[in-house]
C-alpha cells in the first residue's frame, strides 16, 4: 500500500526482505539499471541490502546489472550512465560487493541508424515501432536467456511501481495473482524466470525522499540526479513537494533523443529552455524534428514501392516503403554535421559518446553497396566531406569494377536517353552489380533469378505507372486494411 512518507522501518523491512530473497536460494539476479529515479533506488536497495549481509553470506550468488544502451540514448543521460556503471564496478570490486556490471547494446546489424539509414526503414510511428523490441528488448532477453540457460533460472529485480500507471497497476496485480512464491511474480514473457520489484507500493515522492536521505552507494551522486529531472521538465520544479499546488517532475523521463513515438520531446527542449549550457543540444532537438516531419513531407522522402519491391495499395494510392537513396543520404549528412557541431561545442565527456559509431558506419556502407548495389560508394565520400578525415573500413573492398565515375556516367546516360524512366538508373546499376558479383565467385548458379528479380522490381516508369498497372491488374476488393495510411511501415 502506498504511503505519503517513508520510514526508517519501512526501508529497515525492504532491507530484511531483500536480504531473505537473497539467500533463500541459489538462483542469480538480474537487476535492471537505466540510471533513473526508479532503477537507482532499487539498485540501490539491494546494493545497501547485500553490503549489510555478514561477509560469508554475502557472495551466496550473483547479482548482475544490466543497463541497455541504444546507442541514441540523450547523450547527456548516456554519459550519466557510463560514469555511474564504472563507478559502480570499481566500488563492487573494492568493497567486496558481489554485483557484475554489464552495459548491453543491440547488434550492429539492427541498431537505430542501421535501420534508418542503412535500411531505409521509416521512422519509427505507432503501427510500426520497429525500435523497440531491436534496441531494448532484444538485448537484454539474449541476456537474460543466456543467464537461464546456464544457471536453470533467474530473478529480474526491477523498478517497476504500480503508481506509474493504472495500465501498470493492472499488469503487476495479474501477475501478482498467479504468484508461486512470495514476493516474486511469474515473468509474463520469458519462462523459468521470476520478477522482484522491490519498490512497487513506492509513488514518485517515496523513490524521492529515499534517494536524498541515503546516500548512493556507489558515489554517484542522487542530487545531480535530480537536477537532472528538474532540468528536464519544463516547469523545472523539483519532484519534492510540499503541497498539491506545486507541480512535480517526478514523471519526468529520458530516453532516445530521436524518438518519434511522441509528438515532441519535451524533455530534451526542457533542458535546452531551463540551462543555457545546453544550449549546445539545439541541434539535436532540431535533427530530430527533421526525422519525425508530418506523414505528407514523409511520404515524399520514401519510396512508392516497399522494401523488397512490391506495391502495396491503399485508399486510392499506393502506400510508401524504405526511404530512397537521396534521402538516407541527406540524413546521414545531416547526423554527422550534429556531430560534428556537438564535438566542437558540447562538454568534453561527450567526446567517448558519439551520435553514430564507425561500426555503424561501416554497416550502413555494407547495406547499400550490397543490398541496394548503390556502387556510386557514396559514404565514404559524404564522411570526408563532413569531418574532413578519411573513412577507414577495412571490412569491405572496393568494387574493382565500378566506381562513382562510372556511376555518373550511367546516370547521365539514363537521364538523357529517358528522363521519365525514374528507376532505370537503378535497375541498370543493379544488374551490372549483379553480373560484376556473380564474375567474383566460384559458380554463377542463381544468376538469373537475381537479374530477372532486379528488372521486376525496377519495372515501372513512376510511381504513376505503377498505380495505374496495379489498378488494372488486381482486384482492389482483396485491399488490405489497415488503421491508417500514415501508420504503414517498410
Amino acid at each position: 500500500m502506498a504511503k505519503e512518507s517513508l520510514t526508517k522501518q519501512d526501508i529497515k523491512n525492504i532491507t530484511e526482505l531483500i536480504q531473505q530473497l537473497y539467500l533463500e536460494d541459489s538462483i542469480p539476479w538480474v537487476c535492471g539499471y537505466s540510471g533513473g529515479k526508479d532503477s537507482t533506488a532499487t539498485v540501490q536497495l539491494v546494493w545497501n541490502a547485500i553490503s549489510q549481509l555478514p561477509e560469508e553470506q554475502r557472495n551466496h550468488k550473483s547479482i548482475h546489472v544490466i543497463s541497455t544502451d541504444t546507442l541514441v540514448e540523450s547523450p547527456v543521460v548516456a554519459a550519466w550512465v557510463k560514469r555511474s556503471l564504472n563507478t559502480m564496478r570499481m566500488e563492487a570490486e573494492t568493497n567486496g560487493i558481489p554485483i557484475q556490471v554489464h552495459r548491453l547494446t543491440p547488434s550492429i546489424d539492427n541498431t537505430y541508424w542501421v535501420n534508418l539509414l542503412g535500411r531505409g526503414y521509416p521512422y519509427p510511428r505507432r503501427n510500426f515501432r520497429w525500435c523497440t523490441s531491436r534496441l531494448k528488448i532484444d538485448p537484454a532477453n539474449h541476456f537474460i536467456e543466456n543467464m537461464i540457460s546456464a544457471a536453470g533460472e533467474a530473478i529480474l529485480v526491477l523498478g517497476t511501481r504500480k503508481a506509474e500507471s493504472t495500465a501498470r497497476k493492472s499488469v503487476m496485480d495479474s501477475y501478482e495473482r498467479r504468484r508461486i512464491r512470495e514476493h516474486l511474480s511469474p515473468n509474463g514473457s520469458m519462462l523459468n524466470s521470476y520478477v522482484f520489484s522491490p519498490i512497487q507500493e513506492w509513488t514518485n515522492d517515496n523513490v524521492w525522499q529515499y534517494l536524498m536521505q541515503y546516500p548512493n552507494p556507489w558515489g554517484h551522486s542522487n542530487k545531480e540526479l535530480l537536477a537532472m529531472y528538474r532540468g528536464a521538465t519544463a516547469d523545472g520544479e523539483c519532484p519534492l513537494v510540499l503541497d498539491t499546488a506545486t507541480p512535480s517532475c517526478g514523471n519526468s523521463r529520458f530516453g532516445c533523443w530521436v524518438c518519434t513515438l511522441v509528438a515532441e520531446d519535451k524533455s530534451m527542449a526542457a533542458m535546452i529552455h531551463n540551462d543555457e549550457e545546453k544550449a549546445w543540444m539545439l541541434p539535436l532537438l532540431d535533427f530530430r524534428n527533421e526525422i519525425a516531419a508530418n506523414f505528407a513531407t514523409d511520404r515524399q522522402r520514401r519510396d512508392f514501392r516497399r522494401m523488397h519491391g512490391n506495391l502495396t495499395y491503399h485508399k486510392g494510392r499506393l502506400v510508401h516503403g524504405p526511404y530512397t537513396k537521396k534521402t538516407r543520404e541527406h540524413l546521414l549528412y545531416s547526423l554527422l554535421e550534429v556531430e560534428k557541431y556537438i564535438k566542437n561545442e558540447g562538454p568534453k565527456e561527450l567526446e567517448e559518446h558519439p551520435l553514430i559509431t564507425i561500426d555503424e558506419l561501416r554497416a550502413i556502407r555494407r547495406l547499400w553497396l550490397d543490398e541496394k548495389h548503390e556502387f556510386e560508394d557514396t559514404l565514404p565520400r559524404i564522411y570526408k566531406e563532413v569531418t574532413g578525415q578519411e573513412f577507414i573500413d577495412p571490412t569491405i573492398p572496393g568494387n574493382k569494377y565500378y566506381s562513382k565515375a562510372e556511376w555518373d556516367i550511367l546516370s547521365e546516360t539514363c537521364v538523357e536517353l529517358y528522363p521519365e524512366h525514374e528507376l532505370l538508373l537503378e535497375m541498370q546499376s543493379t544488374l551490372l552489380d549483379i553480373e560484376t558479383r556473380y564474375t567474383m565467385q566460384a559458380t554463377r548458379r542463381g544468376i538469373n533469378t537475381s537479374l530477372e528479380g532486379a528488372i521486376k522490381r525496377a519495372f515501372f516508369k513512376n510511381e504513376e505507372d505503377a498505380l495505374a498497372f496495379f489498378v488494372k491488374h488486381k482486384d482492389l476488393n482483396d485491399e488490405p486494411s489497415y488503421e491508417d495510411d500514415e501508420e504503414i511501415g517498410g
